[in-house]
């Protein structure tokens, strides 16, 4: 009965701890970072278990899987694009509306008009469901973290996040109908789905019940890490960094006190669950997102002589790396490989648990819907930021000595002017080269993108700790104030010890996710099907 409380305490002693000890020779900041440091090192050196040298198995599984379902699917990536977007602005809706008795529209034999109609089910729009999703992967992984990989793995990075996203989409797609397919609706109309249930449900029907259960319960411990982690630690650090540059706080405890503060904001909009959250993102985000990428566009198009280069660059060092501590094609196409997962999800399963919240009764509109998100997260936000990043290290042309050295301490830090920047610190520098006032604009795009990615994994980090400790309102009030000290040990702890833990818990999701789409895409062909047949008809 008491289970959840209990876990809240264990959970939050050494924090609480250390938040009420004293701190003669660390300031607050250094205190919590110096505790949450050995745990992310073992969690990191866990999942990203190598091959061989430089080549970790998860991020091999990724990429093989992804040309997999890819080439399976017929590229759906590019075949699909054009219907994707037409399920986003409305022009299927009817289709919802419509019952048929065609023998072309059954479903394991039973026809159309006998199955229960799930267009009343669900909670949000198409749309709202894309807002939420994009909002949990456009996030500073995109800003910080392709500064983070073009500082790692040099120009070349971007040449291989970029074909990541574009073999991502065809996975986000399985994932994504496979979550609306496997849902649960709750009796008062609440929707619960994500791997945690196509992995249950979805294996014991192909008669792999046990393990379908211990993959759910596997997806969802590491879902709940990767919520504290990548989907708001890592966003609550970034934005701690531009807020203090801009601010000119230098003190021990100031991490800390911007941590509050962001998990005041964030609390105050989590408290509504999935439809407050949505009508949150399906503002913040096309505002944000449209914001940045007129930022971006120009600084490009004010640069527009160098592009040619930084694409060309781009190319050569995709597979001539010269980054520092890189050294062979292989490594840089694990820095962009593993930047580019990270950013946009996709193999992972987090977004199936925000799509699967839609109002439809066809599950593979939703998948369609979904492989958008690696093409604006990856393949055009990610480029962007690539690009001015690439074009500001020209300084001012190919000729001149560049700005920063490429490699830099060989953890994502680059010297720049004599001052050491990392993340978000160096896309910031960039912008501030080309706009005025521009580190005010930055660090507003940065604060939106770390809140929105914090309120959308609230809400897979909360879906999985209810399957795991049911759906009660004492779950509920635990794990959302779990989430919330997350934030502030975030904004106190190092961005190195924070994103190794981030990497590691989005990643191990990867795991147990790829377990059920490689048992169940043949569903996912099925409801394609049934879903191409229905806007044929």
């Amino acid at each position: 009965m008491n289970i959840k409380y209990l876990l809240s305490l264990i959970l939050t002693w050494p924090i609480t701890t250390s938040f009420a000890a004293e701190t003669n020779e660390l300031g607050l900041d250094q205190k919590i970072d110096k505790a949450f440091q050995p745990f992310s090192d073992f969690v990191s050196s866990v999942v990203f278990f190598e091959v061989f040298e430089g080549a970790p198995f998860v991020i091999i599984l990724l990429v093989v899987s992804a040309f997999f379902f890819t080439i399976y699917f017929g590229f759906p990536n590019i075949r699909y694009f054009p219907k994707a977007i037409n399920v986003v602005r409305g022009k299927y809706d009817d289709l919802e509306k419509k019952t048929s008795v065609n023998e072309s529209l059954a479903v394991d034999g039973d026809l159309k008009d006998t199955i229960k109609d799930e267009s009343k089910e669900g909670e949000v729009t198409h749309f709202q469901a894309l807002a939420t999703a994009v909002s949990g992967t456009v996030g500073n992984g995109n800003i910080a973290g392709v500064a983070l990989a073009i500082a790692l793995g040099g120009p070349g990075a971007t040449f291989w996040m970029i074909i990541c996203g574009l073999i991502g989409m065809s996975t986000k797609f399985v994932e994504c109908t496979l979550g609306v397919h496997y849902r649960d609706i709750g009796s008062d109309g609440t929707v619960y789905g994500g791997p945690m249930y196509y992995l249950s449900k979805g294996l014991k029907e192909k008669g792999f019940k046990v393990l379908g259960k211990v993959t759910a319960v596997l997806f969802a411990v590491f879902c709940i890490g990767g919520s504290f982690g990548g989907g708001n630690a890592a966003q609550s650090n970034q934005a701690t960094i531009v807020l203090k540059e801009l601010l000119g706080w230098s003190s021990s405890s100031a991490g800390t006190i911007i941590g509050l503060v962001l998990a005041f904001l964030v609390g105050i909009i989590i408290i509504g669950g999935i439809k407050r959250i949505a009508s949150v993102t399906e503002k913040i985000v096309p505002f944000m997102a449209v914001l940045y990428l007129i930022a971006c566009i120009y600084i490009i198009g004010t640069n527009f002589s160098l592009v040619d280069n930084a694409f060309a660059l781009i190319l050569n060092e995709a597979f001539s790396p010269t980054a520092i501590g890189v050294g062979s094609i292989i490594g840089v196409l694990l820095v962009g490989f593993k930047r580019a997962a990270f950013s946009n999800e996709a193999g992972a399963g987090s977004a199936s648990i925000a799509h699967s919240a839609v109002k439809t009764k066809y599950a593979a509109s939703e998948g369609l819907v979904a492989l958008l998100e690696p093409f604006i997260d990856t393949v055009v936000i990610c480029t962007m930021t690539a690009l001015v990043i690439i074009i500001f290290n020209f300084n001012g042309s190919i000729d001149a000595e560049p700005v920063f050295q490429y490699g830099g301490n060989g953890e994502g830090a680059v010297l720049i002017d004599g001052v050491e920047y990392e993340g978000a610190g160096i896309t910031s520098k960039a912008f501030a080269k080309y706009i005025p006032f521009s580190n005010v604009f930055l660090t507003i795009a940065v604060v939106l993108f770390a809140v929105s990615t914090m309120i959308s994994w609230s809400y897979y980090g909360l879906q999985s700790w209810k399957y795991l400790f049911g759906r009660g309102k004492r779950a509920d009030i635990t794990y959302k104030l779990l989430f919330l000290l997350f934030v502030v040990i975030g904004a106190s702890a190092s961005m190195n010890s924070v994103w190794g833990f981030s990497d590691a818990m989005i990643f191990a999701m990867v795991f147990p996710n790829m377990i059920g789409l490689y048992l169940l895409f043949p569903v996912v062909k099925k409801q394609l099907q049934r879903y191409l047949a229905a806007i044929k008809k």
